[in-house]
């Protein structure tokens, strides 16, 4: 990956028999997707440029289909390959908004000012985002209004008031 591209996601497995394949750890949703369209697929060294025909929401995840792939067979070639995409090509995000990438490894600060480690991911629930941050022990914390105080991109660092118990877990 060259330092102006961003991971994407993950291309995971098949699905069904038109070309379609899932694309697990999204940080683009499937109408971003549609407008950056140029992707590049990447796996064990290999690269190859993939043109965005189809992307579409299900069950938590995105299914997209590339020009050139119609059948489950040429889908599954692209099996646990990364989508990459240049960092230039990305929509802007709205106000007080981020892309997953641009969190991981920022720093998080409870509203005390003791640190409590990096964001390693951002996972995706039902509810809302939970950041796992790893310090001296992993927390799960939640991405909620009441929690997260503040987010400085530049200056790397999150500042979070934890629920009562949270890091006692």
């Amino acid at each position: 990956m060259t330092k102006d591209e961003v991971r994407v996601g993950y291309l995971g497995r098949a699905h069904g028999v038109q070309g379609e394949i899932a694309l697990d750890g999204a940080s683009l949703t499937a109408e971003d997707l549609e407008q950056v369209k140029n992707f590049t697929w990447r796996k064990a060294g290999a690269r190859r440029a993939l043109v965005l025909e189809e992307a579409r929401p299900i069950h938590g995840r995105v299914l997209v289909r590339f020009a050139g792939i119609r059948d489950r067979e040429r889908a599954a070639e692209l099996t646990l390959g990364e989508l990459l995409v240049e960092r230039s090509k990305l929509p802007a995000t709205g106000p007080g908004e981020a892309y997953t990438f641009e969190l991981v490894g920022l720093t998080v600060v409870d509203s005390t000012g003791r640190t409590l480690g990096r964001i390693t991911e951002v996972m995706r629930t039902a509810a809302h985002p939970v950041w796992v941050v790893h310090g001296e022990k992993e927390l799960l914390i939640p991405v909620a209004d009441h929690i997260v105080q503040s987010v400085d991109l530049e200056a790397g660092v999150i500042i979070v008031t934890l629920p009562p118990g949270l890091d006692e877990l």
